[in-house]
């Protein structure tokens, strides 16, 4: 267990604090995707993350590429605003940013922040959890599904069969090789999100047992062709991190969610599939399974 570091000491999010910090996440359960420590560590380098506690509070500030520093918002029992407005104070009079902001806050914090003076807040579309019924990713009902089966159906004539094995050690190789192959065939070089995505991925393969999350992979005639990774959000919803398929088989991806969400997360009653970012592909994407609902998210700022 790391030394746990008291405000305004930010220190670097390590895998060696997960066990103080899990036990924060797990008593407040915040809600959102990214307040896992899962999502934290593996994207810790893409955005710089760094963590102390306010009181009862575990904050996180931030930093994306060159852009100004950001608050994530605080997890505790109470008193999340008060440490908020400090995170915000102390990246202004440490940074020089004039406008801090808490990003991808949860609705609670910012309903809270609404009835307070001194405050702006909001809404981020882009940053909108999409939460999905599991009986409907797994069972694809209805019309509005049918392009899914057609899809799933696609793979079977091209393919005929494929083995479904959970994720173990003799997987990682082949693994990360699909992901190098599709980063090259997608020019992650040329995008900062995606070499953001692709460290990681390398990450939460490599660290997979210690993060304690489930993953699954897709065989096909003997080469790992699809694997996702994912854990339990709350009591009744698994969140899933990381899915990704060979992009030259038609309906891979349609068939390792609905096999991940059938043999692993059916007694869950919704599966969250995290943000769009605003990338219109990606919303289209998501918006084609039908969510059942959003967790919706905001930006909050001080005034003046």
């Amino acid at each position: 267990m790391g030394e746990i570091p008291l405000f305004p000491d930010f220190k670097p999010l390590g895998i060696d604090d997960r066990a103080s910090v899990i036990d924060i996440l797990r008593s407040n359960r915040p809600g959102t995707s990214e307040l896992t420590f899962t999502n934290l560590f593996i994207w810790r380098n893409h955005y710089n993350f760094r963590w102390c506690l306010y009181g009862d509070c575990f904050c996180v500030i931030g930093r994306e590429n060159s852009g100004p520093d950001f608050a994530m918002a605080p997890v505790g029992p109470s008193g999340r605003l008060n440490a908020g407005v400090a995170c915000l104070r102390w990246i202004r009079e440490t940074t020089g940013v004039s406008s801090p902001a808490i990003e991808r806050a949860d609705e609670s914090l910012a309903i809270e922040a609404s009835r307070s003076s001194g405050f702006t807040v909001e809404e981020r579309r882009e940053h909108f959890d999409y939460v999905y019924a599991t009986r409907d990713l797994i069972g694809l009902p209805g019309n509005k599904n049918r392009n899914k089966r057609n899809h799933i159906n696609q793979f079977f004539r091209a393919y005929g069969s494929y083995m479904y094995e959970e994720l173990n050690d003799k997987h990682l190789e082949a693994a990360l090789s699909l992901q190098e192959n599709w980063c090259l065939l997608k020019r992650c070089k040329e995008d900062l999100n995606l070499l953001g995505e692709w460290d990681a991925i390398r990450e939460i393969l490599n660290n997979y047992k210690v993060l304690e999350v489930a993953g699954a992979v897709i065989i096909v005639a003997g080469e790992i062709k699809a694997f996702t990774l994912g854990e339990p959000l709350s009591d009744d919803m698994a969140l899933i991190h990381i899915e990704k398929a060979d992009p030259g088989m038609p309906g891979l991806y349609q068939l390792i969610n609905q096999q991940f969400c059938a043999r692993r997360w059916s007694a869950m009653k919704f599966i969250n599939r995290e943000q769009d970012l605003g990338i219109p592909g990606l919303r289209e994407a998501k918006l084609s399974y039908n969510p059942d609902h959003f967790i919706k998210k905001y930006s909050i700022g001080l005034e003046g």
